[in-house]
């Protein structure tokens, strides 16, 4: 029989592909409601299809509705609060700074999670797993570093720097939190857990950000009701990557997800060379070879 432990990595790859997707339908959705408007359209309207696979899962398994155990409100408040956080954090290195020069910022999420996870959850990295994330995390800086990113550092000094990797560690923090979340459920599958810990966390979520909408900016609260189609799509597909992101919190460690999860980087890649027909330089590709042995290296420390 398969080893449920390892789905995990096809959970997580689906996750990665459904965030594409859910990414592209909120950059739509910015230009007409603004970028909260379209932040919150991924809780607002993810909620009612989270709350439907959750219903799903329970009249599929038959088991009971874990509840919240000793740490769980702690766990949950960290991983719903941080990514809110993180979102505001990166949008706002990316108003200062190329989206290049934030990505790779950003994506030092791996190597923060690893040191998260130990702190907060005791998830020790056997040393091929650390060393994983780390060849894995050079991989993305020299895919997305160039002559033009190190001149945009130069010129925009300390304060995106700070803010981008302040919002690796804030996506760190959410992730962690969320897994914690999960394990502080007292009972059920893994797989009912992650759903319950996502139902939680699009509550929190959704109320912290219709309240800051209805105080602050209602006309983006009141364009997403406008754009109900739109929203619609993008909250199911934004639901459906989220219900994936948390069954792979639920089999394996969260920096192990992430690692895993920055194979994004060559879907980009791959799609920016497709499509715009644009080539790839000796290091890009020495980048992208340093991503695929660091996914490598996850894989098989994780078996």
């Amino acid at each position: 029989m398969m080893d449920v432990s390892l789905l995990w990595v096809p959970a997580t790859l689906i996750a990665s592909a459904g965030q594409v997707a859910r990414n592209t339908m909120q950059r739509r959705l910015t230009e007409k409601i603004g970028t909260v408007g379209a932040t919150q359209v991924r809780f607002l309207y993810g909620l009612p299809f989270s709350l439907i696979f959750l219903a799903g899962m329970l009249a599929a398994t038959g088991e009971a509705l874990p509840r919240p155990g000793p740490g769980f409100a702690a766990f949950i408040v960290l991983g719903a609060l941080s990514q809110i956080l993180a979102t505001g954090l990166m949008l706002a290195a990316m108003r200062q700074r190329s989206f290049s020069v934030v990505t790779a910022l950003v994506k030092t999420e791996a190597v923060q999670i690893a040191l998260f996870g130990l702190v907060f959850l005791g998830d020790r990295l056997p040393p091929l797993a650390i060393g994983a994330i780390l060849l894995a995390t050079c991989g993305v800086i020299l895919v997305t570093w160039s002559p033009k990113t190190a001149g945009d550092i130069r010129a925009g000094g300390l304060v995106p720097i700070a803010l981008g990797i302040a919002a690796g560690g804030m996506f760190a923090l959410s992730a962690v939190g969320f897994r914690g979340a999960i394990l502080h459920l007292d009972s059920g599958s893994p797989f009912l857990r992650a759903t319950t810990a996502l139902v939680w966390s699009l509550v929190l979520q959704t109320g912290i950000l219709a309240a800051w909408l209805i105080v602050f900016d209602r006309a983006a609260l009141l364009g997403s009701f406008r754009e109900w189609r739109s929203s619609v799509a993008a909250g199911f597909v934004g639901a459906a990557a989220s219900q994936f992101w948390f069954i792979g919190f639920a089999l394996t460690a969260a920096a192990n997800v992430r690692t895993l999860a920055l194979v994004e980087v060559l879907m980009a890649q791959a799609v920016s060379r497709r499509i715009f027909a644009q080539a790839t330089s000796g290091r890009e590709m020495l980048g992208m070879g340093l991503i695929v042995l660091g996914v490598l290296g996850i894989l098989s420390s994780a078996r």
